[in-house]
């Protein structure tokens, strides 16, 4: 099912000519020094109906992948492992090979990371009684505890018997191995969702109660989770606030996620919408303990944007948001962020027209002073981009691509960081 290539001939980094530099929008002008590129990969799902990929890498550059696909009429989660170096992809696992089926590929699986060779992937199945109600599901967790060579049958998140939703979710893993789940949640039959969240001390095997943090979700803006050094837990989504006004906001945990701080909004965006606009933020966090924010938004003037912003007080407080997205005529959508401990950020998200559908990055080395002008990575239609950074300076970008005509494809393409400049970056600006 599944092939490995590369573009063009060399197998070795080159680079692609990211050097230059963009006004900071909080600070003056600074040069940045480029990244290099290595070889492009592809995954081949041979017509294979799929999601796009979500990714996470290893300290050691291992790169492990999630996906959603479509095999024999059922739905089917996806898992692949890259040691780093390798050419040639293994077959993918498949984490539900007997039952339950997964829900539908609107949205990929989540994917995270343990501190003891453990995998995560939360994803949903339809509700047994759901008798054609449509939406209604089960979240459930998969683990592995030997690496991603098999998975163990999932445990159900979602505590209540309620015929409904439960789904776009995200998970994290804190330092001392603590997993936390976030989704929205229809128990309560209301117009618009709560966000909740679970967690569980012994690698996945049991969960808490389940937790309401919030209720007047946008029903279908995908919630997102990520830790500090220091154990905090911060989760993000979209509120719905009076008038349809649709913010992103931000609520952090400092007891292990046994209770969350009131909402913060990040962007004051004051965009106006009767409608999910189905498109989430996304977070990282640096050893400095900044918080940073990206998420997609129209505003009040309804002009398309992908902003950033960042907290230094452990998100109570948010810098004034800034536009990444650079392009005239095109429509900028679902920004994905990776953060590093050194605060390297690499950010990507989709450019479109009436014509084309690009994907394109953007990264900062200096902790979001200034950024690199977007370049594009795709060379045919492309979407559902993912980002990944780990402490090495190695970075991956994956997205899905119709390389070729009618099937997608996953493409990876590897990416390595200065790691020189990290001692540059802690002092605060």
């Amino acid at each position: 099912m599944i092939k490995s290539a590369l573009f063009g001939a060399t197998s070795v980094l080159v680079s692609i000519g990211l050097g230059g530099f963009i006004s900071g929008a909080f600070g003056a002008e600074q040069s940045v020094s480029p990244i290099h590129a290595g070889p492009k990969h592809i995954i081949d799902h041979k017509g294979m109906q799929t999601t796009g990929p979500m990714a996470q890498l290893d300290t050691d550059g291992t790169l492990h992948l999630a996906w959603g696909g479509e095999k024999q009429e059922e739905h089917g989660v996806f898992y692949l492992k890259v040691p780093p170096q390798q050419q040639s992809y293994p077959e993918p696992v498949e984490v539900n090979p007997f039952s339950p089926p997964a829900t539908s590929l609107h949205e990929p699986p989540a994917l995270a990371l343990g501190q003891k060779n453990d995998v995560y992937i939360t994803w949903t199945t339809p509700h047994p009684n759901a008798d054609g109600k449509p939406f209604a599901n089960l979240l459930l967790l998969s683990r592995s505890v030997d690496g991603g060579k098999t998975f163990l049958p999932p445990v159900q998140v979602n505590d209540d018997e309620a015929v409904t939703g439960h789904s776009f979710d995200n998970l994290t893993v804190s330092p001392n191995g603590s997993v936390h789940i976030s989704w929205l949640d229809a128990r309560e039959g209301k117009k618009d969702p709560a966000t909740y969240t679970a967690r569980s001390h012994d690698q996945g095997k049991t969960l808490s109660p389940n937790l309401k943090i919030d209720e007047s979700s946008c029903v279908c803006c995908r919630t997102h989770m990520t830790t500090a050094s220091d154990g905090t837990v911060y989760l993000a989504w979209r509120k719905v606030l009076s008038g349809a006004v649709r913010e992103t906001v931000v609520s952090r945990s400092t007891d292990e996620g046994k209770s969350f701080s009131p909402a913060v909004i990040v962007g004051h965006d004051q965009w106006v919408f009767e409608g999910c606009p189905h498109r989430p933020a996304t977070m990282g966090v640096d050893q400095e303990g900044r918080l940073y924010v990206t998420w997609y938004t129209e505003g009040p003037d309804d002009t398309p944007g992908v902003y950033l912003a960042y907290s230094d007080d452990q998100g109570k407080t948010f810098t004034r948001r800034r536009l990444l997205n650079k392009s005239k005529g095109t429509f900028p959508d679902h920004p994905q962020l990776a953060v590093n401990q050194a605060g390297h950020l690499l950010v990507s998200w989709e450019e479109q027209s009436p014509v084309r559908r690009e994907v394109v990055f953007t990264y900062s080395l200096d902790r979001g002073q200034t950024f690199s002008a977007p370049e594009k990575v795709n060379e045919k239609k492309a979407k559902s981009p993912t980002v990944a950074l780990n402490d090495a300076g190695q970075g991956v970008i994956a997205w899905s691509e119709q390389v070729s005509f009618p099937g997608w494809s996953t493409v990876i393409q590897p990416l390595s960081f200065p790691t020189s400049l990290t001692p540059q970056l802690h002092a605060k600006p």
